[in-house]
């Protein structure tokens, strides 16, 4: 099939819209109209229809909406994200946020720290985690410091490159020398120019598949972390106090949230004290 040069109406735009916010809450303003059809033309056409209104048209069957969903939400979905992305925020864990925990709380002693990486994408961050708690439990091995990481994402898609724990070699320019020594392998055979993520982060690491619309997020015990950045900004307000409302729920009283530095709760009431750019803690009591 060739290339589809077809766009959206108004209508069908306006409908498409509908259909993600019910979905996963996102707004796409007018702004992105370009964006969207450039990525479900590729949609359209692994389907084998033959323009953007069939798509349109397709989602309207609530069956085909149901097998199409994921892939819509892979569509229209951001998965930037980098190893080490704002370092910042890993410098406060490491030297700031692991001691308070552990010495306050006694995470990590008494029972496992649970970190939470809420938007893990192609699992960078989860990862990047990983890494940074390793260390600190090697330099703390006389008390046997353990952590648990749930990483979660709507898409299923990024998922899977997540859990397999491939990327190419390029990718892992912002990990330090040391962690890339310690923690990343070279690819074997036809992915050498890749690397992979040690099995021992990769044990550590349990992805599956959340939507942060959900009316509530079931979690076997409460975080003492949670990373949940760069993802509001694609939320409209009520939406945002909501979603965070839910997160802090996860989170054990003393425990930090960590958001995107392009990120603010400036005017959303919520039961969190900030304590560095873009670092908050939830209050005991």
């Amino acid at each position: 099939m060739g290339q589809l040069s077809d766009g959206f109406t108004d209508r069908e735009f306006r409908r498409l819209g509908e259909v993600v916010e019910y979905e996963c809450g996102l707004v796409f303003p007018a702004s992105k109209r370009i964006m969207l059809e450039t990525r479900l033309r590729r949609r359209a056409r692994a389907l084998g229809l033959e323009s953007l209104s069939s798509y349109c048209e397709h989602l309207e069957n609530p069956l085909d909406r149901s097998k199409e969903l994921a892939h819509l939400i892979d569509a229209v979905t951001t998965h930037k994200t980098d190893f080490f992305r704002e370092p910042a925020h890993f410098d406060y864990l490491a030297k700031q946020a692991l001691p308070d925990l552990v010495a306050r709380e006694q995470a990590g002693l008494r029972r496992p720290l649970a970190v939470w990486s809420s938007a893990c994408s192609t699992g960078e961050e989860p990862y990047t985690l990983a890494m940074v708690l390793s260390d600190y439990a090697s330099s703390n091995a006389a008390h046997s410091f353990r952590f648990r990481i749930e990483a979660t994402d709507i898409s299923p898609v990024v998922l899977e490159k997540g859990r397999m724990g491939v990327y190419p070699e390029a990718v892992a320019a912002p990990v330090p020398p040391a962690h890339r020594k310690r923690y990343l392998l070279r690819g074997r055979n036809a992915q050498r120019d890749s690397i992979r993520v040690a099995p021992e982060l990769r044990a550590a690491i349990r992805f599956r598949q959340l939507n942060l619309m959900d009316a509530s997020y079931e979690f076997p015990e409460p975080f003492d972390i949670v990373f949940c950045r760069n993802v509001m900004i694609y939320f409209e307000r009520a939406t945002q106090h909501s979603i965070l409302d839910r997160i802090i729920r996860t989170l054990r009283p003393g425990g930090y949230l960590f958001m995107g530095h392009a990120e603010s709760l400036s005017g959303l009431d919520l039961p969190l004290i900030q304590v560095e750019p873009a670092i908050y803690r939830r209050p005991h009591g």
